[in-house]
């Protein structure tokens, strides 16, 4: 009877442990089939559009009066340097996928990752 009890048990683990893995599966594949390589990182300030730069152009630009400065290599967009205290804007790493943020709110900036290709414009001020 024991060795019946423990067939069954080890046979539901084994399709538990195997539904779980279709259902990742199938998330990882939703969540990553609709991403778009992005063209332009977006630069906010306040929210308030103040620059636009296409990630296919590399450089090094200084931003908010060079408190923070972005990187573009690659087609990558990322924060190497920041003045605010904890650096988590520095640490959220390389963007590159429409709709991505890069967020530094001491500094109230937002880098974002939108599609389609820079219209030759790579600073607006306003």
């Amino acid at each position: 009877m024991k060795r019946l009890f423990a067939d069954k048990k080890l046979r539901n683990d084994l399709i538990l442990i195997a539904a779980l893995l279709l259902i990742a599966g199938v998330l990882y594949l939703a969540l990553n089939l609709g991403r778009q390589e992005g063209g332009v990182a977006v630069v906010r300030v306040d929210g308030v559009e103040v620059e636009r730069h296409s990630l296919s152009v590399n450089g090094t630009f200084p931003l908010n009066g060079g408190s923070n400065i972005l990187v573009i290599e690659d087609g990558k967009a990322w924060l190497s340097d920041a003045d605010c205290p904890d650096l988590l804007c520095v640490k959220q790493g390389k963007i590159h996928y429409t709709g991505q943020v890069i967020t530094c709110l001491p500094n109230r900036l937002t880098v974002t990752v939108e599609g389609g290709e820079s219209d030759g414009v790579d600073l607006v001020v306003g």
